[in-house]
């Protein structure tokens, strides 16, 4: 899982890469994780950005304290957070921030969720309307297991200070897979079935709540795959830097190259992502697939067997 990687070439040499984004950015994650572990542990009030979506004062805290953080160490970078901040968004240099992915978990007292920061490079004069810019260094911090996920373009990842690698593994059947559900409108969502099948195809599918870990596993071979609908550049910039420089790759569903604002998201090892691609496109078309057995058969083969 964290086998040494080999040197990965930068593949914009007209962007230079500057190591102290990833030094700085990591100290300010770990900050912001440890405020988190004192939210977790005293317990927070929650409320309500929508129907569903819950927000905590350890959000808006957090995000607060980044916000200051990277305006002392990199005042002329642009900031885009998840609860509201959007500083400076005309220069070159971006940070997506999710100070708490994973809030749901963290609002009911389950430690799976964690601190992600991205850094996109996006110079007006040589990038079009509506287009990324190049993803250049990414953290992303769990705070309970004090694990911290880090990218540079062109250096490779790393966890804890330890080069890292997708897995190896190159079958679907082999592979654990890992997705997400939106937290709103889940009935016009059609995620449950792509569940259903992928689960009946692979090792398993874990669904633990935080697309940015999700993400970070991928990178370091814990999963094979991810897929999601409908996230967000904040939820998505840092991983996707991890997944590539770990050796891996991320499209949308059919292989089309991933976009920060594409509504769908395949990151897998690379190994497998034909194979996940083809049962999307036989899911699309309703081809080749495995009919569960219904509660109502169920019912009646247990009173059968009583």
């Amino acid at each position: 899982m964290t086998a040494a990687a080999e040197p990965v070439p930068n593949p914009d040499p007209d962007t230079e890469i500057d190591q102290s984004w990833v030094i700085k950015a990591s100290a300010i994650a770990r900050e912001g994780g440890a405020r988190l572990r004192e939210f977790f542990a005293a317990g927070v009030e929650t409320e309500y950005k929508g129907d569903v979506d819950l927000v905590t004062v350890a959000d808006r805290t957090v995000e607060t304290l980044i916000r200051s953080r990277l305006g002392e160490a990199f005042p002329d970078h642009g900031i885009y957070g998840e609860e509201g901040t959007r500083d400076q968004l005309e220069n070159p240099y971006r940070w997506y921030v999710d100070p708490l992915d994973g809030t749901t978990n963290f609002a009911h007292g389950f430690p799976q969720f964690c601190v992600s920061m991205g850094l996109e490079y996006r110079p007006k004069e040589t990038t079009p309307e509506g287009a990324d810019g190049t993803l250049v260094a990414g953290v992303i911090y769990d705070p309970m297991r004090d694990e911290l996920f880090t990218a540079e373009l062109g250096r490779g990842a790393q966890l804890n200070g330890k080069p890292m690698r997708v897995s190896r593994i190159g079958q679907l059947a082999e592979s654990l897979l890992a997705t997400g559900f939106p937290s709103r409108k889940r009935h016009a969502n059609p995620n449950i079935h792509f569940y259903q099948e992928f689960t009946l195809r692979s090792h398993g599918v874990r669904r633990a709540g935080s697309a940015a870990l999700d993400l970070a596993y991928v990178a370091c071979g814990r999963f094979e795959g991810f897929w999601e609908f409908n996230l967000n550049p904040w939820d998505t910039a840092a991983g996707i830097l991890l997944i590539q420089e770990a050796g891996g790759r991320v499209t949308d569903f059919a292989g089309n190259k991933f976009q920060l604002n594409s509504r769908e998201i395949l990151a897998s090892n690379g190994l497998i992502h034909a194979e996940l691609m083809d049962l999307f496109a036989d899911m699309f078309a309703g081809r080749n697939l495995s009919p569960l057995l219904t509660p109502e058969e169920f019912a009646r083969l247990r009173a059968g067997a009583k």
